[in-house]
């Protein structure tokens, strides 16, 4: 496992600079390494996803757990020294990973060759954590569960509910996958560079979603629903359903008090909006 003067060290060796752009921040404290790995309940049968994997620190702690890690690095130097740094930290496991270089948002199914990750735990940049996770969510359907660092504010938002004035966009497209709950705050003093701020822990589970109606038309409801969440349903998906009255109909169609807003809805309400709009075309 590395600690803080091998993070510095292998940062050194690679003429790494954390950047802001990528959201770089490394972790250096076992102890918080060893903490996620736990909390993250893997087993031997886990095929384990690890995005932005950097120099290493939480990939060593993953691969003694679990039978399989993939790490998805967008860096070329940082994906091209991870599998050594293995084999030198780790001899005896180094042959459970693989690295592919790439960009989390963009990457298939079938860039991971056979072995398809059944987890994702990771220290996510902070600039595209739910971007990414929704995406893999949708791209890998063998993913069950998982646990992510992110930002507190983006913890917040991700595993809120209906009804607390952090649920949103992402909260609700989350709830269509799985799950989403706090695991837990983070310091911000186990990384290096030290960020401007806090962080949290995410778990997810995975869920059945809650209507056969295409995920994308739901999604394109709680879009509308929160563009303009202060105002009421009927006003905020006129636009979405071509007019203020036929947005009423549909809500009423749907069971959903035209009078509400975004805020108080589960993602299955927003599903059965979506199923009136389908039956009712206009």
């Amino acid at each position: 496992m590395l600690g803080p003067a091998d993070v510095r060290r292998l940062a050194g060796e690679l003429g790494i600079r954390p950047t802001k752009k990528l959201g770089q921040n490394f972790v250096h404290d076992p102890n918080t390494v060893r903490r996620i790995v736990a909390a993250a309940s893997l087993t031997a049968e886990d095929v384990v996803l690890e995005v932005g994997p950097g120099l290493g620190s939480l990939t060593l702690a993953l691969l003694p757990v679990a039978g399989a890690v993939t790490a998805v690095e967008i860096d070329p130097v940082l994906a091209a020294r991870l599998e050594r740094t293995a084999s030198e930290y780790s001899p005896a496991l180094a042959g459970r990973l693989r690295v592919v270089e790439a960009d989390a948002l963009r990457v298939r199914a079938d860039d991971l060759g056979d072995r398809r990750p059944t987890a994702l735990v990771a220290n996510l940049p902070y600039n595209v954590a739910v971007p990414v996770v929704l995406h893999l969510l949708a791209e890998l359907p063998t993913l069950r569960h998982g646990l992510v660092m992110v930002q507190s504010e983006v913890a917040d938002r991700m595993a809120a509910r209906p009804g607390n004035r952090t649920y949103g966009v992402p909260s609700a497209k989350a709830a269509w996958f799985a799950d989403v709950r706090r695991a837990g705050p983070v310091p911000r003093n186990v990384f290096w560079p030290v960020p401007n701020v806090d962080s949290g822990l995410v778990s997810f589970t995975r869920v059945e979603p809650p209507s056969e109606v295409a995920r994308a038309d739901v999604f394109r409801v709680v879009d509308a629903a929160f563009a303009q969440r202060r105002k009421t349903l009927r006003a905020a998906l006129s636009g979405w359903a071509g007019s203020a009255a036929r947005a009423e109909r549909l809500l009423r169609a749907a069971g959903v008090d035209p009078a509400a807003r975004g805020e108080q809805l589960e993602i299955a309400d927003f599903a059965r909006i979506a199923e009136a709009a389908e039956a009712d075309p206009e």
